[in-house]
């Protein structure tokens, strides 16, 4: 394995799919966080807040400008993540090209590490819920995640013992049995939803669909990347 190109690639595809991410949500998630805000600031000056228009306006240009750059880690993070098991797993997955298979593995960790925890817990923007149960809530989610996705990396792990005849079913339900008991084991979110729920669920459609997006890329340009440099194979040392 070739360390540097390796970790070049990881970091640099997830990088590129998270700053990718932050400037599309400017776009597509960002005005109906302004929408939730606003709404915030409305029942905040009803019940006497002074709300500085000039400050909540540098603020937000901050968190946007922001909102980028936390893209940009969030992709390495991830893409850190998504490189480790694509290294200890590529010939488990399906594919015929690196590009085939890095796709299928975002796909995986599409819906072990997002959808599924969605599913439980909904995104919702930022000014909605209490700010007093914003640390339950955020435990929950990591949670959820951490089960989901540990759950598929153990199956993962194990799918070469299970009978070549039966893995494509018996991982899955596998999976899908361990997902029934999380939810009904982990409790709801303890808050209740007081924004209009056109705007709830517009902010959900668009997250879910930027996200998607995330991994499409992030798997794509490692997959891409992975073909040109080919880390896996030993370097040669050329004879003097």
């Amino acid at each position: 394995m070739k360390s540097l190109t390796f970790i070049a690639i990881t970091l640099l595809s997830g990088a590129l799919a998270g700053t990718v991410l932050g400037l599309v949500n400017q776009g597509v998630v960002e005005p109906y966080i302004s929408a939730a805000i606003e709404l915030e600031n409305q029942a905040a000056a009803a019940g006497g807040e002074i709300i500085d228009p000039a400050e909540l306006a540098t603020y937000r240009i901050w968190q946007r400008g922001g909102s980028i750059a936390a893209g940009a880690v969030l992709g390495m993070s991830l893409g850190a993540l998504f490189g480790v098991v694509f290294a200890y797993g590529r010939n488990l997955l399906p594919g015929s090209t690196n590009l085939k298979k890095a796709l299928a593995l975002a796909g995986i960790m599409w819906l072990a590490l997002y959808i599924v925890p969605a599913i439980k817990y909904p995104a919702n923007p930022p000014a909605v819920g209490d700010p007093e149960t914003i640390y339950v809530r955020q435990s929950l989610y990591m949670v959820i995640i951490a089960i989901s996705g540990f759950a598929a990396l153990a199956l993962g792990a194990a799918y070469k013992k299970i009978p070549a005849g039966s893995r494509k079913f018996i991982a899955p339900a596998a999976y899908a049995a361990v997902v029934v008991v999380v939810f009904s084991t982990l409790p709801a979110n303890p808050d209740e939803i007081t924004a209009p729920m056109d705007l709830v669920n517009s902010f959900r459609i668009a997250t879910g669909a930027t996200m998607t997006m995330f991994w499409v890329l992030l798997g794509a340009i490692f997959g891409v990347l992975w073909d040109r440099t080919k880390p896996h194979e030993a370097a040669k040392i050329k004879a003097l």
